[in-house]
């Protein structure tokens, strides 16, 4: 009876005697058996209650530190917007006058003058090409348009027709496999296929460019970088013959404002890929590179098969 009284007090600790081999002997052993499996499934409960704790305290951490980043996200979207907007006239006016001061006053004040006045020309177009790429950063999610059947060849053939002159200038040549219809925003689409091909005919070798767009459908997850793409969808892929990337460089490209070289060697504003990075996660995707440098480049992206509406 005091074992009894024990247990209901919570004392699993307490043993009793197991003197003798009949059958109180073996209800005794039975008995802290039973004390020491309670014991064990006890410190079990409490192991496990305390797990859960902390894990839901984790979750709601990492929660406020989710609504947090979006909301610093969203600020961030929004002073880029506003900031890059209000920035463009004074900017245009700037411009102007530059520019007319070249063709006005040029051969006319000593050389000094023509190359400072030429300094802030090429300033002015250049912060105008920086503005105009942080407002389509921050148009991304801010100003993109409801998803609906895109025709990928299409926008590829836009795409080639915005980038006429500069395939042109470069001897570049352009292939593609056959494209399919997906659920996207046909303008941040066509936004990511020029941002890609523009590059690759930008970032050229010794070699005229070549350059091949294709695209497989997935069916189940794959592995290696697919992996955690998606179990459904398609991904595509941009491969050149440019210069590469060094692999330790390759997450780095899709920061906004990083540049792997001088202005002097490629010109651009360090934006165009985060811009493509941003357009394909607000598809549900990811983007990816794979390079050596000296040995081209091959861009992946996914876009998840959506069911129409």
């Amino acid at each position: 009876m005091q074992g009894i009284e024990e247990i209901a007090k919570g004392n699993l600790d307490y043993k009793i005697s197991e003197m003798g081999r009949d059958e109180l002997g073996n209800l005794a052993t039975s008995f802290n058996k039973m004390t020491e499996d309670l014991k064990k499934t006890t410190t079990s409960r409490d192991l496990l209650a305390k797990e859960m704790a902390e894990r839901k305290r984790t979750q709601q951490v990492l929660r406020e530190r989710t609504e947090a980043l979006e909301r610093s996200n969203r600020d961030l979207e929004e002073f880029a917007y506003i900031a890059s907007h209000d920035l463009q006239e004074p900017l245009r006016m700037v411009a102007s006058y530059t520019q007319l001061l070249a063709r006005r006053y040029k051969g006319k004040l000593d050389s000094d003058a023509d190359e400072f006045i030429a300094y802030a020309v090429d300033g002015a177009t250049r912060m105008k090409a920086l503005i105009n790429d942080l407002l389509s950063y921050s148009r991304v999610g801010t100003k993109g348009k409801d998803f609906e059947p895109t025709d990928c060849e299409a926008v590829f053939d836009r795409t080639l027709d915005n980038l006429q002159k500069a395939v042109e200038e470069s001897g570049a040549k352009l292939t593609h496999d056959s494209l399919p219809t997906v659920m996207a925003d046909d303008m941040q689409l066509g936004q990511l296929f020029q941002n890609l091909i523009g590059n690759a005919v930008k970032f050229q070798s010794e070699e005229p460019p070549s350059i091949h767009m294709s695209c497989e459908r997935i069916e189940e997850s794959a592995i290696g970088n697919r992996q955690s793409a998606m179990n459904k969808g398609w991904i595509f892929s941009v491969r050149d013959n440019g210069i590469g990337i060094d692999p330790e460089f390759t997450k780095r490209v899709f920061i906004i404002f990083q540049r792997l070289h001088k202005r002097g060697e490629y010109p651009g504003t360090g934006i165009g890929l985060a811009i493509c990075k941003k357009i394909v996660e607000r598809h549900g995707g990811r983007i990816w590179v794979e390079s050596q440098s000296g040995k081209g480049s091959t861009f992946y992206f996914t876009i998840p098969r959506r069911e129409e509406k």
